[in-house]
C-alpha cells in the first residue's frame, strides 16, 4: 500500500505488520483501521506523521520524503528483547542484505514468515524479555553504531554481525557485542543466544532469503 502527499510518500506492508498499534494509537486521526483507506495523510502535519511512522516497531510503515533527509538510522545499532515475544531490531540493518532501520524478528520458531515475527508467539512462547547482565559476552565496542548485517541461517540461527548493544524489554543492556548468534528455534537455554539446540530438535525454518 502507498499513500502520496505533497511531502511524503507513505509505504505499508501488511505482510510485516503485527498490530503492535503504535500509529493507531500514536495518530487515530491518520491511523484508522476501520475506514477507507485506513491512512488519512491529512489528519496531521508531515514532522508528527513522520514521528509516528519512525515508532512502528516492525517497519511495516515506512516513508520517503519528496524532498529532504529520508528516515536515518538511530545512532546504536540495539537488539530488544519483547518479553515472550520477538526481537526488535533497530539500526543501520542489513537483513540478508536488503536495507532496512526497524524489523521484528521471530524467536519462537513458529513464525510462517521467516525471519520476521507474525505473532505466533501468542499461542505459548516462554521467553523472559529480562535476562541478566552477560559479562561474558559483553566485549564493549569502539563505536554504537554502523551498518549491521543480519544473516538468518536455514534451519538455523541469526547472525548480528557488526556493532549492536542486546537489551532487555526494560531498556537495560545485557551484553555489548560486534558478533552476536541469536536463537530462533524458541529452544535454546540460553535465550536470547543460540546453544545448538536447533540441530537437536531438528528445526526447519525458511531464511526469508530471496
Amino acid at each position: 500500500m502507498k499513500v502520496e502527499t505533497e511531502e511524503l510518500t507513505i509505504h505499508f506492508s501488511g505482510k510485516t505488520c503485527i498490530h503492535a498499534r503504535k500509529c493507531v494509537l500514536g495518530l487515530p486521526g491518520v491511523f484508522d483501521p476501520d475506514a477507507k483507506p485506513w491512512i488519512d495523510p491529512d489528519g496531521a502535519d508531515t514532522a508528527a506523521i513522520i514521528d509516528v511512522i519512525e515508532a512502528c516497531p516492525s517497519g511495516a510503515l515506512t516513508y520517503e520524503r519528496t524532498s529532504g533527509p529520508a528516515e536515518a538510522p538511530p545512532v546504536t545499532n540495539t537488539a530488544r528483547l519483547w518479553e515472550k515475544g520477538p526481537v526488535e531490531l533497530r539500526g543501520d540493518l542489513r537483513i540478508n542484505g536488503a536495507p532496512r532501520n526497524r524489523a521484528l524478528l521471530c524467536r519462537c520458531g513458529q513464525t510462517t514468515n521467516p525471519p520476521f515475527c507474525n505473532n505466533n508467539h501468542r499461542g505459548g512462547f516462554d521467553a523472559t524479555g529480562l535476562p541478566d547482565f552477560r559479562e561474558d559476552k559483553d566485549t564493549g565496542l569502539d563505536a554504537p553504531g554502523g551498518t549491521l548485517e543480519v544473516t538468518v541461517f536455514e534451519d538455523g540461527p541469526v547472525q548480528l554481525k557488526g556493532n549492536v548493544e542486546i537489551i532487555g524489554s526494560d531498556g537495560h543492556r545485557i551484553a555489548r557485542m560486534e558478533r552476536a548468534v541469536l536463537c530462533r528455534c524458541g529452544a535454546s537455554s540460553d535465550k536470547p543466544f543460540c546453544d545448538g539446540s536447533h540441530k537437536k530438535l531438528g528445526f526447519t525454518k525458511g531464511s526469508g532469503a530471496d
